[in-house]
């Protein structure tokens, strides 16, 4: 990563958001136990510790909840030996989801990825699943060149993972140049957002252009595009010549 990235202008963009959004004062630090509709078993559920205090990524997000949701009652036995990335991820919350309730080979990370502020709870919630040897966290700055472990000798992820990663217009052409670098030719993304405002689909619309972009077909659909949530499967669309 590149030894500026604490005056980039990229890493400048994303720390705007949380001057524009302020972080709610009565959200105190806390640490949650979460099942999903005990699609994880009562006595091994995820610990997730939310705190605000480096910016509103460090709390459990809706998107966020939908799209682990998802995945456990329908990839929870096709991910072994799959390389998975997730981008913005806050506390963790999919990533680590993924880990605990999905089958993998020995020896397979998942990675979870967002900036520096963000490091340190990330890495919390590793330690609190005892998550050490299935999940790493790794600083990633969107529209900086990825990690090499995410795409080292053109090995891109077989799944990216993403939500709630529309939440602030300037960062827009970021997000779509990460998805970009990231998204290989076998590559899938699941990108799951919670529309607020109209400009949230400026992005979809583009990202639309970009990419081979469908919605996700499962049970809970119609219940959470009523809240606004939204789930989409995005690959790298036939005619891209990367």
């Amino acid at each position: 990563m590149p030894a500026s990235r604490e005056t980039s202008p990229e890493n400048d963009v994303l720390s705007m958001f949380t001057e524009i959004v302020p972080v709610r004062d009565n959200k105190q630090a806390a640490t949650t136990s979460i099942t999903f509709g005990h699609l994880l078993p009562p006595t091994t559920p995820l610990v997730l510790h939310e705190d605000l205090q480096q910016g509103c990524g460090g709390q459990l997000w809706p998107a966020g909840m939908v799209l682990s949701k998802y995945i456990l009652q329908n990839h929870s036995t096709c991910l072994r030996g799959k390389k998975i990335a997730e981008i913005g991820a806050g506390g963790g919350l999919v990533g680590l989801a993924v880990a605990l309730g999905c089958e993998m080979d020995a020896g397979q990370k998942i990675y979870i990825t967002d900036q520096v502020p963000m490091l340190a709870l990330m890495e919390k919630n590793i330690l609190l699943n005892n998550l050490q040897d299935k999940v790493q966290a790794m600083v990633y700055d969107w529209g900086t060149p990825p990690p090499a472990e995410l795409v080292a000798a053109a090995q891109w992820p077989d799944v990216v993972l993403a939500a709630d990663c529309v939440y602030f217009e300037p960062a827009f052409p970021l997000l779509l140049h990460t998805l970009t670098d990231l998204i290989g030719p076998q590559t899938t993304c699941f990108f799951c957002f919670k529309k607020r405002r109209k400009a949230d689909m400026r992005f979809i619309r583009d990202m639309i252009k970009k990419f081979a972009v469908t919605q996700v077909e499962y049970d809970d659909k119609e219940q959470d595009q009523r809240h606004g949530i939204f789930l989409y499967r995005v690959t790298r669309a036939p005619t891209t010549g990367r």
